[in-house]
């Protein structure tokens, strides 16, 4: 597996970002996608996930409402979508591949990880 993240950037508090996650080697179609995010000097932590087929969804409760997550099967590609950014939701944001068809909030249940694509919101 091969995992491109990208479509981080700099942007203001309140602006929207879509960061998409491609699998060059199309090996994760069948497993759960979940995007993390590391800001510095903290810890990895989950943001959202998304089921093998889309039917199962979930994010954590600090984005809940204001991020969404998506796959398109047909590109192997996942993407999220990033609406009313605050400062607080800057750091590298990371795709990952799950090991079951479902994604779990735990950073130890997935097998392969993208490198990271840094998102800077400013005031």
């Amino acid at each position: 597996v091969q995992l491109q993240a990208s479509g981080g950037g700099p942007v203001g508090a309140g602006d929207s970002l879509r960061l998409s996650c491609a699998d060059s080697r199309r090996t994760s179609s069948n497993n759960g996608v979940g995007w993390f995010r590391q800001a510095p000097g903290k810890e990895r932590e989950f943001v959202a996930g998304i089921s093998w087929n889309g039917g199962s969804i979930h994010y954590s409760e600090s984005v809940k409402g204001r991020f969404t997550i998506s796959r398109d099967r047909a590109k192997n590609t996942v993407y999220l979508q990033m609406n009313s950014l605050k400062i607080e939701d800057t750091g590298v944001y990371y795709c990952a591949v799950s090991r079951s068809s479902f994604a779990s909030t735990t950073r130890d249940l997935y097998r392969y990880w993208g490198q990271g694509t840094l998102v800077t919101v400013s005031s």
